[in-house]
């Protein structure tokens, strides 16, 4: 049975206008709407379906891994949009999928390969800075996959504080030991300074010493006279 209702909907990259369309026909063309949010997990359901176009939305947030389950696909375009995270592994299983468009998104990783992902061009890609491998002339770097590092974050975690705040006590600290030698340069050693250190301060024995170098001399005359 077909239905009699004309339609006009972008199949493989190429739009179509079809007269009759026919009852068993699946496909989802949504493309330059004004929708929001993100895409549902339910739409992995739809085992049927063999081509999606939902270009040119506002829609967010991650691709779904459902979407591996829709073997049937033949070709999904989900360009134009502000989708974010990597591309799904699951897609690769998608052995009849032969159009591909996720330009123009935030997506980040690395491409996965194997399958029909190697028959992709840079058009597939083309708007995602972030990402990288094959076939794009971008390399996968090791910082793409490296974890922060955990001595950092445990040393953050268990003293609550980063490396800043040690840096600065560090500074003050050098300036205030700089500036107790300025002092001490200029007034000598202060006899409370010393104390508190542990020093013990010289006895002052200058006085003394002349004392008895005057008694003696004042003996010595004292026998001379007599």
């Amino acid at each position: 049975m077909l239905y009699y209702d004309s339609v006009t909907v972008r199949i493989k990259g190429i739009n179509s206008t079809l007269v009759k369309i026919s009852t068993n026909f699946a496909i989802i063309d949504m493309s330059r709407n004004k929708f929001e949010g993100d895409i549902s997990n339910v739409i992995g359901e739809l085992h049927a379906l063999i081509g999606l176009n939902l270009s040119h939305n506002k829609l967010i947030g991650h691709i779904p891994q459902s979407m591996g389950n829709l073997t049937n696909l033949e070709w999904l375009d989900l360009s134009s949009n502000m989708l974010t995270g990597v591309i799904p592994v699951e897609l690769s299983n998608l052995n009849f999928l032969e159009v591909l468009n996720l330009s123009n998104n935030h997506l980040v990783g690395e491409i996965p390969q194997g399958k029909q992902f190697n028959t992709f061009s840079n058009d597939s890609y083309g708007g995602n800075l972030g990402l990288c491998g094959f076939p794009l002339s971008k390399k996968c770097g090791p910082e793409q996959h490296s974890p922060p590092s955990p001595n950092i974050s445990w040393s953050e975690e268990k003293f609550g504080f980063g490396w800043k705040p040690v840096a600065i006590g560090y500074g003050c600290g050098f300036m205030i030991g700089i500036g107790l030698g300025y002092c001490m340069f200029l007034i000598g050693k202060p006899r409370w300074l010393v104390m508190i250190f542990g020093g013990k301060p010289k006895r002052r024995v200058k006085r003394r010493t002349r004392m008895r170098r005057t008694n003696g001399s004042t003996m010595n005359q004292m026998i001379q006279m007599s």
